[in-house]
């Protein structure tokens, strides 16, 4: 009898057998698992669990595109009230604060001597509100951007026009007159370099805002496409069992499409009142407060323009024509633009905003009398009276001034602020109601889908038993 060999053999299948004489697994190759999977098609069962794992996949991308794209929406609104907007406005305040310092320190000029404690510490304060959101929007910046280049140069101007102030003020306490020539220039540079760049860091910052608020109110094209599809797919299989075994209805599958039905209608419902509440943010408070920060900042340049008028003693011309310029941005208009006040009030939404509106704009005709007075006692070679009409203090004859430019400004400026910080709660307060008509929905629309798959493979299943 011959002797079986101890390699390795072929069983009477084709298979190979190892040493111990067992078949070894075989694996397919990509054309026989091709044409097993065709003779799995070939048959109702198979073609069956093939249309179950389709309707699967298409129900859980549905639910995952939706949680993903309002997920996404979610994180632009939340970018949106706790980044872009507040930078936005940081911007808009460091413009502010520059342009308060600056009108500030004339005023402490005009005092003569040693400027009053309260014109220093307004002047103090300015300086480091500016400084301390230079820091903060240098911290949110982008490296190489508009805006961090912007930041720079007013982080390295800065110093340069303090300094300049400085020394005007030490030329001032010693009654030197070229303590007027260094408050000039510090203007100069403060409204060539310094006003300039922080404008432009502005229209940075509001422009990232504005994509922001465009990303946030941008339709979920992809989760309600997916939605689509994946009905479309399940009302085709229910058609298709209809039409082999005329019943009307397969539970698991009505289910399932009344699940996706829920999640495009949730999805739909919650991102269009998510986005007319961002559209009122956008339209309504972020727009007011563009306008009212406009006006803080005309009347600022005007306060400024008034002061170095009296500075510049005789030569002022060019300040008192900015300052006629600004104010009738704020009170008259321009030939393309409407007077900022007048705008301000028609974009307030509410009484309190109107009320502070309309005060500014008391306080601003009242101002605009004052400056006449003044203008006319500087004129008329009255210049100590004059400087009383416009920072207080004694006249000539003795008598204290109190009814001053300095306290109708005051009154311009702090209804402004008032505006402001109402507009601010206006426009967090939608940017939230936004936020809550998503509410729920990533995890829901998650569980929304997971059921609606269940669903799937229950009523497909009931419908592959029948084949046993």
């Amino acid at each position: 009898m011959a002797a079986t060999p101890t390699g390795t053999g072929r069983t009477a299948t084709g298979g190979s057998t190892g040493a111990g004489g067992r078949a070894a697994t075989r694996v397919p190759t990509g054309r026989q698992w091709w044409l097993e999977f065709r003779a799995a098609t070939r048959t109702e069962p198979g073609r069956l669990r093939l249309i179950s794992a389709a309707l699967v996949l298409l129900v859980l991308v549905s639910g995952a595109s939706v949680t993903w794209q309002v997920s996404q929406r979610r994180d632009t609104v939340t970018n949106v009230t706790d980044h872009s907007q507040p930078l936005s406005t940081d911007a808009a305040e460091i413009y502010r604060y520059l342009a308060d310092a600056d009108a500030t320190a004339a005023s402490g000029f005009l005092a003569g001597g040693e400027e009053p404690r309260t014109t220093r510490n307004r002047y103090d304060l300015s300086i480091r509100e500016a400084s301390n959101r230079l820091v903060k929007a240098a911290s949110n910046s982008t490296p190489g951007s508009a805006g961090e280049r912007e930041i720079t140069l007013l982080s390295r101007e800065l110093p340069f026009y303090t300094g300049l102030v400085e020394t005007a003020r030490a030329n001032n306490r010693q009654g030197l007159p070229l303590g007027g020539a260094y408050l000039r220039h510090a203007s100069k540079r403060m409204r060539d370099k310094l006003l300039p760049a922080a404008e432009r860091l502005h229209d940075v910052e509001t422009a990232r805002l504005q994509r922001d608020y465009d990303d946030a109110e941008a339709f979920p094209w992809l989760a309600l496409g997916c939605g689509v599809v994946a009905l479309g797919g399940l009302l085709w299989v229910q058609r298709r069992l209809y039409r082999r075994t005329n019943r009307v209805f397969n539970v698991g599958l009505v289910a399932a499409s009344g699940g996706v039905v829920v999640l495009l209608l949730w999805t739909s419902v919650g991102h269009l009142v998510a986005r007319q509440h961002l559209r009122e943010s956008n339209a309504n408070a972020a727009r007011s407060l563009g306008v009212l920060s406009e006006a803080q900042i005309a009347a600022l340049k005007a306060r400024g323009d008034e002061n170095l008028t009296l500075v510049a003693r005789g030569s002022g011309e060019a300040h008192e024509r900015s300052y006629q310029d600004e104010m009738a941005s704020l009170s008259t208009g321009t030939r393309d633009a409407a007077p900022l006040l007048d705008e301000a009030l028609r974009l307030a939404d509410d009484d309190r905003g109107r009320t502070a509106v309309e005060q500014a704009r008391t306080g601003l005709a009242q101002w605009k009398e004052r400056h006449t007075a003044a203008r006319a006692k500087d004129d008329g070679g009255d210049y100590d009276d004059a400087v009383a009409l416009v920072i207080g203090g004694e006249d000539q004859r003795g008598r204290q001034v109190t009814e001053t430019t300095g306290k109708s400004f005051d009154m311009v400026s702090d209804r402004l602020k008032e505006a402001v910080a109402l507009e601010k709660k206006q426009l967090r307060r939608a940017a939230r109601d936004a936020d809550d008509a998503y509410t729920g929905l990533p995890v829901g629309g998650a569980a929304v889908a997971l059921l609606a798959a269940g669903a799937v493979v229950r009523g497909v299943g009931q419908r592959r038993a029948e084949y046993r």
